[in-house]
């Protein structure tokens, strides 16, 4: 394997990595509304993802960071020809993150409640814009012979993305609603049990349309076996919540996630975005990378940072594994952002104000 494949093996991790992490934190953002009947249940779903989604959103920032320095030409391509949804996407997750800082900062149900809606269109405008995204890269884009994107705006809105969009829209929403399943007690975990079993056929047909479409048109054999596991995964991951099975379930959709983005690179190789204009003008991981030295040097670099980057964040989700619930959210906003105490059902920890010492996630 070149350097210039094993870079683009290593950003198919990191997306894969962004969308089962991040996937997750964008369905709690858009059920906020479904699962959270009053503050303090919103409170709950939020404290959920309090001590991890900012730790998330660090594989997006390496991965497009991995792409600028490994394939500066994709890079450019990429974000010039995407860029109004590439800037929806940036503005939304800055008012999420603003959002989730600000809600707790005041008691009043009104500015709580403006906050909450920025939190909801903060996670539901990735979730379907990147799946759009990744549908027009892997379908193609008009390119020229000076690798300039030569479409429009409304060219990236064909039914093949859009449906992509539907898929990760879905698929996240499923994926956010066992994980509160998994994460929290008494009537919002019942409630998100109940949510993810409706959800749950809905993300099977989109998802499996996708694949299929893509399968069909685009495929390898490599990719239907990977599209295969990954509609398994959605489907045991139905079956799993039907049985009360939560642990399981968040692993279907963590498989499907996966399994779904490397099917998707698998498809694109050896390109990293193919023409619909010729494909003599596709960017592939040979006329769209750096140089040798520069990936030589990225690489010494990856071998000594990454587990440490895993290790740390495996041991955040360690330390917050456990569940949570309306007991362990404070009744005063005040008490809990001085405490600086983490919940005991968050990590075991005495007390049990989450609010602000979380980030501000109250």
């Amino acid at each position: 394997m070149s350097l210039n494949e094993l870079w683009f093996v290593l950003i198919a991790v990191l997306w894969c990595g962004y969308f089962v992490l991040e996937g997750f934190d964008f369905g709690v953002g858009m059920l906020l509304p479904v699962l959270g009947r009053d503050d303090t249940e919103r409170r709950v779903l939020i404290n959920t993802i309090g001590p991890v989604w900012d730790g998330n959103e660090v594989w997006l920032l390496v991965a497009g960071g991995a792409t600028f320095a490994a394939f500066p030409m994709w890079y450019a391509t990429l974000f010039s020809g995407f860029y109004l949804p590439l800037l929806l996407i940036l503005v939304a997750l800055i008012i999420r993150a603003v959002a989730f800082e600000y809600r707790g900062k005041r008691p009043e149900a009104a500015w709580r409640a403006r906050w909450d809606w920025c939190i909801i269109a903060g996670s539901a405008v990735p979730a379907m814009l990147w799946g759009v995204a990744f549908g027009n890269i892997v379908r193609g884009v008009a390119i020229d012979a000076h690798q300039h994107y030569t479409g429009g705006f409304w060219a990236l809105l064909n039914p093949y993305a859009l449906l992509g969009g539907l898929t990760t829209l879905s698929v996240f929403l499923l994926h956010g609603a066992v994980f509160l399943a998994l994460k929290t007690t008494g009537e919002i975990r019942q409630r998100a049990a109940r949510t993810a079993a409706r959800i749950g056929p809905a993300a099977v047909v989109a998802a499996g349309g996708f694949l299929l479409w893509t399968e069909i048109h685009q495929g390898k054999p490599a990719a239907m076996v990977i599209a295969a596991v990954a509609a398994a995964g959605l489907v045991g991951t139905v079956v799993a919540n039907a049985r009360g099975r939560e642990g399981w379930a968040f692993t279907g959709t963590a498989v499907a996630i996966g399994a779904t983005t490397v099917a998707l690179f698998v498809t694109l190789y050896p390109n990293v975005m193919p023409s619909t204009t010729a494909a003599a003008n596709n960017l592939t991981v040979h006329n769209a990378s750096s140089s040798h030295y520069t990936l030589q040097i990225m690489s010494v670099v990856a071998v000594l940072f990454t587990p440490l980057v895993l290790l740390y964040q495996g041991w955040t989700y360690w330390v917050f594994r456990r569940r949570i619930g309306v007991a362990n959210i404070p009744k005063d906003s005040a008490q809990a952002a001085g405490s600086g105490a983490v919940s005991e059902a968050l990590g075991g920890a005495p007390g049990e104000a989450v609010g602000d010492a979380l980030g501000g996630a109250s």
